[in-house]
């Protein structure tokens, strides 16, 4: 084989071709390791990795043309420094355990910073082999026994350039990404010493989250079903396998009502059993303990009343440029019902607030607000609508500016916990740095604050702060404890919006209509079918599931709305907030706990990935991704329902068949529900349905290149 680097041919060592076949082939298996979880690469991206590589090596091998040209010596020299410096990384990470700090800096540097010059130099000799193979006969009909194979070459490679026009910008940025986020974890600042509430110690010393979250599911289902709870325990590969237990527990709360009601109080006592709790002093409690302890330190309250007129009450939602109310808002939640995009209870509670507008005057509520500044609270339509709010967020400055100059401008009030009195505050700035509290370090307090306010007053606990990973089952377990306190103390109202992307309770109806729309028959269908052949049944798979059977014979419907790529640290976080819902209500207090649409919010389109398949979603029918403000409103309309209608289900005097009841009704989905496929499966279609899209502009121009290549292979000019 003779390749060229530069002007003069450059005669190959012998078996370079065959060491270049094996190599790259091999790197197969990165797609496999992908897809299996061996490793976090994401498998679309390292699909077209790998696989343009394959190609470009094939048409190298068999094209003299290609061969003969420097494109193709670019191409090998770009992959070959590439490669090593990657390998040599990866020997040094698993050396050292950890890729991010422990391994050298050069290489590190190298890992990461190479491909700003080598991955246009790939590129560009790929593209330059991949057209000289093109223009070589004897590479077109490199199998002239094959009937035409001349043609197809010529038009799989032609296709294969065009492909690159998207592709290679895509692969590009995303390798910029990845330098980013490396660069930035590799010169994170050491974590100071934990304070508040952290995971338990598990068995290594350690802080292991999967084990932590392993341990409060089987807790969970142990109080019904013990052989499966050892059972959980036992499960190697939680990351990837834990749905199927989540979906188990489910199905073990259908058996009665009291089997429901065991897993959900073994749940929540494991975690707050289990969950360590660091006192200001250094020392150390079950969180359980922090939360009973008496504390000596006590918030000041801050108070604003805002000086915006009050509108007449009346219920508007944002939808697609337009400010729906009245009619038309009832035509679009007509459609929404039709279409399948929320369940039929979810539209007769929103037309219920629409005919009875003076529900929304919600002034004589106070509504606790935890992570008051979250992308999903309704803060601020709360406080245009004159609401009385208590505020818990964070104790930064900017948070508590932008809430309180809304809170001003509003016909509402605020209150909110301080560090000192508001009266010795000297400006607004000084205010707003003294304004606010820490859900993880300071529980117990803000506990006490919240029950030294308004007596008398009914107050509607929502739990709306969100954090990544982790972060977000400390942060689910420090609302708990709030809204535990304050549902047993005062029986209030507790508010929580329910992820899609869990597993439910649903109605016949929905999984009928799951059922009906994946055997429905379409052209669509065929390249549905291709990508469930060729993922070995790992894509799209069959929403529609059969019923669960209760102990006295009666049938639940449940959707499997788990996203594995969420991970489990998301839905134990999610969990503890049904578990609490189910127990509050048998306490005694009215819980909302309505399922909210995908909404794309910043914390979930921030990841490319999610983004992408957002993106790509509405393509499954009756998928709909929601604006955030738009989401707000709607949720907003069914909380106020759930709180006005004493025939909701939200109500402890509403009769359920099963207390998991509660988020069977009410449902704002977005169109899982009674998606042919579920949710975990659509994930990399969708991605790939995006891609699609972002190509469609440049199909003119494949489209002309094509007729242009058409015309000189065939000769017709």
């Amino acid at each position: 084989m003779h390749i060229r680097l530069g002007l003069p041919a450059y005669n190959s060592p012998p078996g370079l071709s065959q060491a270049l076949i094996v190599v790259q082939s091999a790197a197969l298996m990165e797609i496999v390791h992908s897809a299996v979880g061996l490793v976090r690469s994401p498998v679309v991206v390292t699909a077209m990795q790998v696989m343009s590589r394959i190609v470009a090596l094939f048409a190298v091998v068999y094209s003299p043309a290609a061969q003969a040209h420097y494109g193709s010596g670019l191409m090998i020299l770009g992959w070959a420094l590439v490669e090593v410096p990657r390998y040599a990384f990866y020997v040094a990470a698993l050396i050292s355990g950890d890729a991010t700090k422990g391994t050298p800096y050069p290489l590190f540097y190298l890992r990461y910073t190479l491909f700003y010059v080598l991955y246009p130099l790939g590129i560009s000799g790929e593209l330059f082999t991949f057209y000289n193979a093109t223009n070589d006969p004897s590479f077109t009909g490199a199998f002239p026994s094959v009937p035409y194979s001349a043609e197809a070459l010529y038009w799989f490679y032609a296709f294969t350039l065009a492909i690159y026009v998207p592709g290679g910008p895509f692969m590009y940025m995303n390798m910029v990404g990845n330098r980013k986020s490396a660069m930035r974890k590799r010169f994170a600042k050491p974590r100071p010493p934990p304070k508040g509430l952290i995971f338990p110690t598990d068995k290594k010393g350690g802080k292991s989250t999967s084990e932590a979250g392993k341990n409060a599911l089987a807790a969970a289902i142990s109080a019904v079903d013990k052989a499966y709870g050892e059972k959980v325990l036992k499960e190697r590969n939680w990351r990837f396998g834990y749905t199927k237990h989540f979906l188990k527990m489910v199905e073990l709360q259908c058996k009665s009502p009291k089997a429901a009601l065991a897993i959900a109080e073994a749940g929540l006592e494991q975690m707050h059993s289990s969950f360590q709790f660091v006192n200001p002093d250094g020392s150390t409690c079950s969180f359980k303990e922090a939360m009973s302890a008496k504390n000596k330190t006590k918030f000041e309250t801050g108070f604003i009343e805002g000086s915006g007129s009050k509108p007449a009450p009346s219920l508007s939602v944002p939808y697609k440029g337009k400010q729906l109310a009245g009619d038309d808002l009832k035509k679009q939640v007509a459609a929404w019902v039709e279409y399948g995009t929320i369940e039929a209870s979810a539209g007769d509670a929103i037309n219920k607030v629409i005919d009875n507008p003076t529900w929304m005057d919600l002034s004589d509520k106070y509504f606790v607000m935890l992570g008051a500044g979250s992308a999903m609270g309704p803060f601020k339509v709360l406080m245009a609508l004159g609401a009385n709010i208590i505020a818990i967020d964070l104790d930064r400055p900017g948070i508590w500016k932008n809430l309180i100059s809304t809170a001003r401008a509003s016909p509402g009030t605020i209150t909110f916990p301080m560090k000192k009195p508001q009266a010795s505050c000297k400006d607004d700035d000084d205010l707003f740095s003294n304004s606010g509290s820490n859900l993880f370090t300071e529980t117990p307090m803000i506990k006490d604050w919240l029950l030294s306010l308004y007596k008398g007053k009914e107050f509607v606990v929502g739990s709306y702060a969100y954090l990544d990973g982790a972060l977000h089952v400390q942060v689910s377990l420090a609302m708990d404890a709030i809204c535990k306190a304050l549902s047993e103390s005062r029986k209030a109202t507790l508010a929580y919006l329910c992820t899609p992307t869990d597993a439910h309770l649903c109605t016949k109806e929905a999984n009928d209509a799951a059922r009906k729309e994946y055997n429905r028959m379409s052209l669509g269908k065929l390249f549905e079918i291709f990508w469930q052949v060729v993922s070995r049944g790992a894509f799209l798979k069959k929403n529609a599931r059969k019923p669960v059977k209760s102990d006295d014979g009666e049938e639940f419907y449940y959707v499997d709305g788990l996203a594995v790529a969420q991970g489990p640290n998301y839905a134990i976080a999610k969990r503890l907030q049904h578990w609490r819902a189910v127990v509050a209500r048998e306490g005694g207090s009215i819980v909302s706990s309505n399922i909210a649409p995908a909404t794309s919010t910043a914390s979930v389109v921030h990841a490319k990935t999610f983004a992408m398949a957002y993106e790509g979603m509405p393509y499954f029918k009756p998928y709909e991704i929601s604006e955030p403000d738009m989401s707000k409103a709607v949720m907003l309309a069914l909380l106020t329902y759930d709180i006005r209608d004493k025939s909701s289900a939200a109500n402890p005097k509403t009769k359920l068949s099963n207390p998991n009841e509660l988020f069977k009704y009410g449902s704002f989905n977005g169109g899982c529900w009674r998606c042919a496929y579920t949710v975990s499966s659509i994930g990399e279609v969708s991605v790939v349905i995006c891609l699609c899209k972002w190509a469609a502009p440049f199909v003119p121009v494949v489209a002309a290149v094509a007729a242009a290549g058409y015309a000189k292979f065939t000769g017709a000019f």
